[in-house]
This record gives structure tokens, sequence and C-alpha cells, in this order.
């Protein structure tokens, strides 16, 4: 375990969602990888002086990938995926074919789908959270604390703010991907090792139930549950309970602006609980402050 001061600068090596044991196209996911033995994370992190009622401030600052190319890795696994039959969705089909594909990531000139397509780099850490207060968790679930919430706004230039539940909040990341569509559908994004480097801040006696992020043009919350509509009433309900309590809007407008103006991001649909971040233009919080 690290123990680290408030407003410490932390890089951590990550390691990509299988730990690297695909090395090959030729390797299938069922011969190599142990569900639900996947996911590794970096930590914990011991903050000094984090406790129950506080709430940690995760400054994203870089992502860089690591290791020899082709460092990047996406596969389909049986019975895990958005469009196919798995072990909670049971169904009479057989499973797809398993197929693994390598790409080069590179963060100048992007990652080399084929000789035709090469897709921005757009790193982003899929897990990262607390310990709760109590219960065990794998690290391939989503939940309160954060988690596996897949989430391509968790970037560098972005803020995550985590609830604290253990004395030191016990921090923890990892799961870093190149790039992602929304939802993560076939359940492998772009996964890649790096070096990434966050500064942890501490805001004490700052409260709530569920993660929050902000960058330089909106402020989200994050939900996760099953059915997806339970994640996306989750985060809604908490961007209305954090505009009220912040932003000075009444909660009732609140719920009624963001009918017209609210955004929400599908991070994953494959994990134990999908993830859905809801959002609000900045302008339009600053333009309430103005008034």
């Amino acid at each position: 375990m690290l123990t680290i001061d408030p407003g410490d600068v932390v890089s951590a090596e990550t390691h990509d969602a299988m730990e690297g044991r695909i090395r090959t196209e030729s390797d299938l996911p069922s011969d190599v990888l142990n569900f639900p033995f996947l996911n590794p994370q970096n930590g914990p992190i011991f903050v000094r002086g984090a406790e129950k009622g506080d709430c940690l401030a995760v400054h994203i600052k870089s992502i860089v990938p690591r290791g020899p190319q082709p460092v990047g890795t996406t596969c389909l696994m049986r019975e895990f995926g958005g469009l196919v039959g798995t072990g909670d969705t049971a169904l009479l089909n057989a499973p797809l074919p398993e197929r693994v594909k390598k790409v080069e990531v590179d963060p100048i000139t992007g990652v080399r789908w084929s000789d035709r397509i090469t897709l921005p780099y757009q790193p982003f850490i899929g897990t990262i959270g607390t310990s709760p207060e109590i219960e065990a968790i794998s690290s391939l679930h989503p939940d309160y604390y954060g988690g596996n919430m897949d989430l391509p706004d968790v970037a560098p230039g972005s803020v995550i703010y985590l609830p604290v539940h253990a004395p030191g909040a016990l921090l923890y990341l990892g799961d870093c991907h190149a790039a992602q569509g929304d939802g993560e559908l076939c359940g492998f994004a772009i996964e890649h090792p790096t070096v990434t480097t966050v500064q942890v801040d501490l805001i004490k006696d700052w409260s709530f139930r569920w993660p929050r992020l902000e960058n330089e043009r909106v402020i989200m919350t994050i939900g996760s549950g099953r059915p997806m509509e339970d994640a996306a009433r989750i985060a809604y309900r908490e961007l209305v309970r954090w505009m009220a309590a912040d932003y000075g809007f009444e909660e009732l407008d609140a719920y009624m602006l963001l009918t017209q103006a609210g955004r929400l991001r599908v991070g994953n649909m494959v994990d134990p609980k999908y993830s859905l971040g809801a959002s609000i233009d900045k302008s339009m919080l600053l333009a309430q402050a103005a008034g």
C-alpha cells in the first residue's frame, strides 16, 4: 500500500485488462484468461487525513502507453459482450467465435486499426474508485464507489470526485483504454498498459452518494446499475442535486432544464452493472450564477 499526502502526484504503471496474457492474435481468450480474475488494479493508495464524509478529487494529468508494440489489444470472448448471450442473459445461441486483434498505439499518430483506418488516441482510466465501507468488491464491478465504469470522460484534463467511505480512502486505478466507443460494445476497448499520472487532492466534509466529474466544458454525475434506465436515473438525479446544492438552481427547475439540455454518455453496457454519465454544459451554470 502506498501512503500519500493530499496534493501529491502519483504515477502508476498500469497493466491492460488482460494482465498482458494475450500476446499474439493466435492466443484464445478462453485458453489464457481466467474469468473473472481480470482487470488488475494499482493500489490501494492511502490518503492521509481522508475520512468518511470527505471526497477525493483526482486530477488526471496524463496517460501514456508503455511496452513493445503492438501494445493495444481488443478481443471477442465467449459469453461476454453487449450483443451476445451471457451467464446472466442466458440464450440458446452458440457463443460467437473468439477473436483477438492487436494494434499499434501511438499518442501522436493514433491507434492503427488497419491500413485504412486510424483511430485517434483518446486515453482514459477505465477503472478508478475508493474502498466501500464494509463489503468486498470485484475490480470488474462499478457502483457508488466508482470502479469499472469504463467512461471515456475520465480522461486527462478531467477531475473525478470520489466519495470516501473508509479511512485513507484506499484509492485504486487501472484498466486504461486507448480508444473506446460509447458502450464498450464487445466488452473490450483498446486495452493497453500505461504510465498514468494523477494528482490526488482531499476535500473535507463534501459528501455525496455517487461519483462526479468535471472538465473545462461540463459537470457530470455517474450512475451504475441494471437495467440501464436505472443507471440513467441515478446519474440524472445526482446531477439535479448537484446543480441545486452548488449552482443556485431550484431542484424542479434543474430537472426541467436537464430535460432540454442534459446529455447522457454510455460508459459500458457489458459489465455486471452498466455505467452512464449525465452532464450539463458549464456555460449554463455560469449564466445561472450571473443572474
